[in-house]
């Protein structure tokens, strides 16, 4: 009967850090939150879904780089991830779902980044949060 609640006792524990960190790879942050951060130079916000998913629309705010580059050559997020490193940035980072979001997150936190996860572009959509069209410049350009 102990092991059987300690076994339960586990599960609840798993629950509320996965819950607390979003899907990993550190803090889970509403995206209301999000937007005040990269308004007040705080933060960069990114995009990881990948260029077909752009077209339903993305953060006014975000670069758009897709996951799939951060784990190969790194060719678009080099300059991006340079550039949070030497200004103290906290790097956000959002997708579909939240699942990749907290995937990069976990890779750039292993590397040292301040990282948090704004979960899925739906949230960001669903808070009202400015939009723009993927070909249009992001408005931290």
């Amino acid at each position: 009967m102990k092991i059987l609640a300690l076994i339960a006792l586990a599960f609840v524990f798993l629950a509320v850090v996965r819950t607390a960190f979003g899907q990993g790879g550190g803090p889970r942050i509403e995206p209301t939150e999000a937007a005040a951060k990269v308004r007040a130079g705080e933060a960069i916000l990114i995009d990881v879904r990948e260029p077909a998913e752009w077209s339903e629309g993305v953060a006014a705010p975000a670069y758009l780089l897709p996951l799939s580059d951060l784990r190969g050559a790194r060719k678009k997020w080099s300059h991006v991830l340079a550039t949070a490193k030497k200004e103290n940035k906290q790097v956000l980072l959002y997708c579909r779902s939240g699942n990749r979001s907290g995937q990069a997150a976990n890779i750039l936190a292993k590397e040292g980044f301040d990282v948090a996860n704004v979960g899925g572009f739906r949230d960001w959509n669903r808070a009202n949060l400015p939009l723009r069209a993927p070909d249009e410049p992001a408005g931290n350009e």
